[in-house]
């Protein structure tokens, strides 16, 4: 990781300003524009991160608020809206703000970048600190219109009228009405003119002239490329209103659905009248909201969770959905299925990813991946960070019971069907970090040493491999420079102040092995109730991809999974994969900007507008095809986030194929429709 370094404890300026700003200068040299991180740190702990995209050939100044109301309010979303107006260049926060932080505490600002496909150059200079502008009062007010867009940018996919929205819609529809699977592919999207295989009348994979593929039902070789998260169910935002009804906020353990993966809540009329302003400041973000007698108003729905932000519950709303009723009317769910599909066909897409709106199983003119999660009431065990929650106990026989159950729903879902590519459950697990501390490697399995066997299945599988490697107590103590008086202590539960070689090689030990339960409980199920289908593995992030737990993966896995969110697959980092020899699929990726788009932030990789979005993902899809492993990449997501946040944990970047107003993105399109174009070709003709 490139990086700079620079130890600010001897700047005093900082203390002359009741509210401040870090503010540093840039020219980039090249042709392209580069991603940029700033850590803001107090010894090794990172207080901030702020990144941008600066674009080619910039000469000019780049800042973040340090503090002040911008930099301290916790809005509910990721990407703020600027506090002040500004010509320069504005980092945005990389992920969420940690309420009651102090941000003043530090004393290094680090610069670095990440996930590069090439060398790129650029001059820093004068970095300091400055005074925040007088913010403005009204930089919270009146986000949002009525049709979910930005009030304060416009461009060539923003609707100003219903009118303008149905005819918008008439146009596309006529410009699909032919649309279809491209001729020199099969029904299943597979390819017609490569070397056809056995078809087995299900998706399989298999090694062709050295390159892994997957194989279509009828024997082509497919290449699984779509997006992702097609469905409705992560449309919604708070509105600031709460209903005074605790039966509603209930959750049953026998759910199989997440909260964020549910789709609408009808909340009944009588409850809605006890509705009350619980935040004022988001209420008054949206310009327009619909009365609950308005025909729109069905669109309205509940959170009864959320995983961050300052509204733990709540009232939301999709102005997607709104704007589908809007453009389609009475029969809008079957006529967005419907263009949907033209649009996957038109654009050149061989599948839909993860997470597609089960209505779309039964249409069987695209192959889909099914999903589902193992949630309920199993015992876990906590990492050195819970990205999306603790890990799962999958010793605990609670594990595999709600395991076979969700993978018994999906069986009812999928019924049978030759149109579904794969299966995915779970995803993005802190497993632990790929490197780092020991607590950051291991966390999961220190916390499972810390716990009481009577009260932990996973420490009862520890204690039993442990006994197993040294037989003795004493072989213990040796191994690890400890002094446990015997066995039984040992089970009552252990931490550690410092970490031994033998006592990290026995951590990673244990990793495996509770990698290993873990897969071959889903592995195993799923072998049992969906034999046909493929087991696509478990959405491994970069922060959570340690080697144990590929490893223990790829025992029981048809197929890798990682969600790659850089600006491509850099060849000396996933090296590994081509000495593991099996097919992979990227379950996420995207590139977004929020220069044009509307949107604050601009989801995890940034480009500088929409025209390099365009050019960066073919960037990032020529690096993923050129890797002979590789069987497949699914962008995230279909539909841009809310402005003003998902309600889940306020993410609201510009990442969607289209707009909340269900406008596609015409220079993204353009650039994935070229490459799609060439997909097989591309990917055979590469020299092994």
């Amino acid at each position: 990781m490139p990086s700079i370094t620079f130890d600010v404890r001897e700047i005093n300026e900082i203390e002359q300003f009741n509210d401040n700003n870090l503010a540093f200068d840039v020219d980039n040299y090249n042709e392209t524009s580069l991603h940029l991180y700033v850590d803001i740190l107090h010894g090794e702990e990172v207080k901030q991160r702020h990144s941008v995209s600066i674009p080619a050939n910039y000469q000019g100044t780049v800042f973040f608020p340090l503090s002040g109301e911008e930099a301290s309010a916790d809005i509910g979303f990721w990407g703020d809206p600027p506090s002040w107006n500004s010509e320069e260049l504005r980092m945005i926060w990389r992920s969420w703000k940690k309420v009651g932080e102090d941000y003043q505490g530090f004393d290094q600002v680090r610069f670095f970048v990440i996930g590069n496909l090439e060398t790129k150059t650029m001059e820093l200079s004068n970095v300091r600190f400055r005074e925040n502008p007088e913010t403005n009062p009204l930089w919270l007010s009146k986000l949002v219109d009525m049709f979910g867009q930005s009030t304060r940018v416009d461009n060539n996919v923003k609707v100003t009228s219903n009118t303008e929205l149905r005819e918008r819609a008439q146009r596309e529809a006529e410009a699909l009405s032919s649309a279809a699977v491209w001729n020199d592919r099969s029904q299943y999207g597979g390819w017609k003119k490569g070397p056809k295989q056995q078809g087995t009348g299900f998706f399989r994979t298999q090694k062709v002239n050295g390159q892994w593929w997957m194989v279509d039902p009828e024997g082509y070789l497919f290449f699984s490329h779509g997006p992702a998260n097609v469905r409705m169910a992560n449309t919604t935002t708070y509105t600031g209103m709460d209903y005074n009804n605790s039966e509603l906020r209930k959750i049953d353990s026998d759910e199989l659905t997440p909260e964020d993966s549910i789709d609408i809540v009808s909340v009944p009329k009588a409850i809605r009248e006890t509705a009350t302003v619980i935040s004022k400041v988001r209420r008054d973000m949206f310009e327009w909201l619909p009365s609950y007698d308005d025909s729109l108003a069905k669109h309205y729905s509940y959170r009864r969770t959320s995983h961050k932000g300052p509204i733990e519950h709540g009232e939301t709303f999709s102005f997607y959905r709104a704007n589908l009723e809007r453009k389609y009317g009475d029969e809008y769910l079957s006529q967005w299925e419907d263009i949907t599909i033209k649009r996957m066909h038109e654009w050149g897409f061989t599948s839909f990813g993860n997470w597609v709106d089960p209505m779309f199983y039964d249409s069987e003119r695209i192959p889909y991946f099914a999903n589902g999660w193992i949630i309920g009431e199993f015992k876990t065990l906590s990492g050195h960070v819970n990205h999306w929650g603790e890990m799962p106990d999958p010793f605990d026989p609670e594990f595999a019971k709600r395991a076979r159950v969700t993978i018994e729903k999906i069986a009812e879902e999928v019924n049978g069907s030759p149109w579904c590519a794969g299966i995915f459950i779970d995803n993005e697990k802190s497993w632990g970090e790929r490197e780092g501390s020991v607590q950051q490697k291991y966390g999961v399995i220190l916390d499972g040493l810390s716990k009481n066997s009577k009260d932990s299945p996973a420490k009862q599988a520890f204690s039993i491999a442990l006994r197993d490697k040294y037989k003795t107590i004493d072989n213990l103590n040796d191994a690890w420079q400890t002094d446990y008086p015997n066995w039984q202590y040992f089970e009552t539960g252990v931490n550690f102040n410092t970490h031994g070689q033998n006592l990290i090689s026995d951590l990673s030990m244990l990793l495996e092995l509770l990698g290993e339960q873990y897969f071959s409980v889903v592995h195993n199920t799923l072998e049992d109730v969906l034999p046909h289908h493929l087991y696509m593995g478990a959405r491994m992030a970069n922060w959570g991809m340690p080697d144990e737990i590929i490893k223990a993966s790829l025992k029981y896995s048809d197929a890798l999974s990682f969600n790659i969110y850089e600006e491509g697959m850099q060849p000396e980092f996933w090296a590994f994969l081509d000495e593991i020899d099996l097919p992979v699929v990227i379950g996420e990726f995207h590139i977004g900007t929020a220069t044009d788009s509307g949107l604050y932030n601009p989801g995890i990789v940034h480009a500088s507008d929409q025209t390099d979005r365009a050019r960066m993902y073919t960037e990032y899809m020529e690096s993923v095809i050129s890797k002979p492993y590789m069987v497949g990449a699914h962008w995230f997501q279909y539909i841009d986030e809310p402005i003003t946040g998902r309600a889940h944990d306020g993410e609201n970047a510009n990442i969607g194929l289209v707009t909340v107003a269900d406008m596609p993105y015409p220079e993204l399109i353009e650039a994935m429709t070229t490459f799609n174009k060439d997909l097989y070709m591309k990917k055979f003709d590469k020299k092994q």
